[in-house]
């Protein structure tokens, strides 16, 4: 089968990416322009997605704080590149949310153009989690990005956000439409993961795969 969903890790994997989580999560700082990034000097993994997708929740479940990074009831709030020191290794980077924004356009157009600029230049970057939302699948908002990691050579994995939402019939659908749609990308990672803040599905296989991308 294309894309499966990730196995559990195994015990090992498991227990390195609950040890990583575990340690200092620092915000590092946001920026709003490539020149404010800070140095590429360790490897980073960032988390994508559209607006309300759920990338807040989800980068609190996985370091078990509730607000280090802040969830909006108002979608597209966020408009910075917010990155995050997990331990000394690695940077957490969470990115703005495309599509829907209650902002203005010219502040949209501006952050939107930092998303690109930022997947486009950012040699540290290891890895990028699109995030999509278990109860709606790949929408065409989100082909553009998939069409940049593509160009830019960044390899990103599809996680698909509150499982917990739908039932099994539902989920069967939206993981077959989702391999369907990336099916084309050659940036694609052959796995897909499958988690719920929520219920804590997932966290685990999450956090180990951000573990083994040193």
């Amino acid at each position: 089968m294309l894309f499966p969903v990730a196995p559990d890790p195994e015990p090992e994997a498991e227990e390195a990416g609950r040890r990583l989580f575990a340690g200092p999560v620092d915000f590092v700082k946001g920026v709003t322009r490539m020149e404010d990034l800070p140095p590429p000097d360790r490897a980073e993994v960032c988390f994508a997605g559209r607006s309300n997708v759920g990338k807040s929740s989800l980068i609190n479940a996985l370091t078990g704080r509730r607000s280090l990074a802040r969830a909006s009831n108002t979608p597209g709030r966020t408009q910075e590149v917010n990155f995050f020191a997990l331990g000394a290794s690695r940077y957490l980077v969470d990115l703005p949310g495309y599509g829907f924004a209650e902002a203005p356009k010219a502040v949209v157009a501006r952050w939107q153009a930092l998303l690109r600029a930022y997947l486009q230049g950012r040699a540290s970057l290891r890895r990028a989690f699109v995030l999509v939302d278990a109860r709606h699948g790949l929408k065409p908002v989100d082909a553009e990005i998939l069409t940049l990691l593509d160009r830019a050579a960044v390899t990103f994995q599809v996680v698909l956000t509150k499982a917990d939402k739908i039932g099994p019939a539902a989920r069967a659908r939206v993981l077959d439409q989702v391999r369907a749609a990336l099916q084309p990308h050659v940036a694609a990672h052959p796995e897909l993961v499958v988690t719920s803040s929520e219920t804590g599905e997932g966290i685990a296989g999450l956090r180990a795969i951000v573990a083994h991308l040193a």
